[in-house]
């Protein structure tokens, strides 16, 4: 029905950068919400970045001045830019989108990627 897909993990090291994408796809009407989130082993899956309605962008306290998300000129595409990263930010990156689809104009479903890896590690 909707196809989220990420790209762009890897392996980092500390202090370098990586930016991993986001592409929705599929059955959409339009989409409410294209955040990003991840896990790590042993851990609840958080919010990293995510777009707040009205305009404002929200990121977890411990990637803020370090991680950028923003829309890509191609329609339901996101990207996370990670600066600097830390041994701690290692996890699977899972990007997140709330849509209304073309079947279903009328009530929001939430659609997960498969998730990228990221390994921050000299």
């Amino acid at each position: 029905q909707v196809r989220v897909v990420e790209s762009g993990g890897g392996l980092v090291q500390p202090g370098g950068s990586l930016r991993l994408s986001c592409a929705a796809s599929g059955n959409i009407f339009d989409i409410s919400m294209q955040d990003w989130y991840r896990q790590a082993p042993g851990k609840q899956r958080e919010l990293v970045a995510g777009f707040v309605p009205g305009g404002q962008i929200d990121y977890a306290e411990s990637v803020k001045g370090r991680f950028i998300i923003s829309r890509g000129s191609t329609k339901y595409t996101t990207y996370l830019q990670m600066n600097s990263p830390k041994p701690e930010d290692s996890a699977v990156y899972y990007c997140y989108v709330s849509a209304w689809t073309s079947t279903s104009t009328s009530a929001l479903s939430d659609f997960w990627g498969q998730g990228t890896q990221v390994t921050v590690s000299s």
